[in-house]
């Protein structure tokens, strides 16, 4: 039994650039929704050091963001497994 091919590749064995940024687009969405929430501490933390100087306030910012993009890659990640068994499923 042969593998599938790609859901990207045409019957003429050419690349389907129309379904591959049909793909990409919402995936570059939730990548750049995720890096501009994490970079609201960052942010936030330049705002406030110019004021007053807190180290340790620096560092529950830094987590902060630390965490939102730990958060934002898993749900990334589960985005693309969910949409490939969409893909596989739609192939069979």
């Amino acid at each position: 039994m042969s593998p599938p091919k790609p859901f990207f590749t045409s019957p003429s064995e050419e690349l389907n650039t129309a379904q591959i940024l049909d793909e990409a687009l919402p995936l570059a969405k939730l990548i750049g929704a995720v890096v501009i929430v994490a970079f609201l501490p960052i942010l936030a933390l330049q705002l406030i050091e110019f004021v007053v100087e807190f180290s340790i306030l620096r560092l529950v910012f830094v987590l902060a963001a630390q965490f939102i993009l730990a958060v934002g890659s898993g749900i990334v990640f589960l985005y693309i497994i969910i949409r490939a068994n969409q893909l596989l499923d739609e192939l069979n």
